[in-house]
């Protein structure tokens, strides 16, 4: 019997699909597909029971970090940056979220997952406006120009992504080839991975 990944076993402990390893998780052998939403461990089936109001908002809160590949320490400080300004707390989180670097070189397509994002970006790979920005966790602007390096959109792996047909820029982002830009902010609708922010301003907010 095949032994579960890291990143797979994060899935099953959410008990939702996270693509830690992008939207080509395999859809035959996904362990959420085969088991549902059942913990890992030999013991996962009977340990599986109804959780508290604050462990919902805890698992919830773990499952955004490893969606978007974020620490504690990180996470905390851009849920301290959404409060701070006007209007729903729980969304500007997922706006700030989504505006991270790795993050939307990912959304752009031009990379598979957020963790190969991060990777190419802390190699120098990655450029903001025309400069070599080796840092992840950068929130992007209107009008920023993202693109990464031709040494790695030469790539087999990454060429065979980029033409992906099924790949759908969202509305907020324009890309040309291995060029993106920022025209807006993301849209709450556009955010499609099944989060529920409230909990996680519930569980800050004790």
């Amino acid at each position: 019997m095949a032994r579960l990944t890291k990143k797979c076993r994060q899935c099953r402990r959410e008990g939702v699909k996270l693509f830690l390893k992008g939207d080509r998780c395999h859809t035959g052998k996904c362990p959420i597909e085969k088991k549902g939403a059942v913990p890992p461990g030999q013991h996962g089936i009977k340990s599986f029971r109804r959780i508290s109001s604050y462990g919902q908002q805890l698992r919830e809160k773990q499952k955004t970090k490893r969606i978007y590949g974020v620490l504690e320490r990180q996470f905390r400080k851009l849920y301290k940056e959404a409060e701070r300004k006007r209007g729903d707390t729980g969304f500007l989180l997922l706006q700030l979220l989504e505006l991270r670097l790795d993050n939307v070189i990912y959304r752009l397509g031009l990379v598979p997952s957020r963790s190969f994002s991060r990777q190419i970006i802390t190699h120098g790979h990655v450029t903001v406006n025309g400069k070599k920005m080796d840092i992840p966790s950068y929130l992007v602007k209107k009008d920023d120009q993202v693109s990464i390096s031709s040494q790695i959109a030469k790539m087999t792996s990454v060429q065979s992504w980029i033409k992906e047909k099924k790949i759908k820029t969202p509305s907020w982002l324009d890309k040309k080839a291995i060029v993106g830009k920022v025209i807006g902010l993301p849209e709450r609708k556009e955010i499609d991975e099944g989060i529920d922010e409230s909990l996680i301003v519930e569980y800050y907010s004790k």
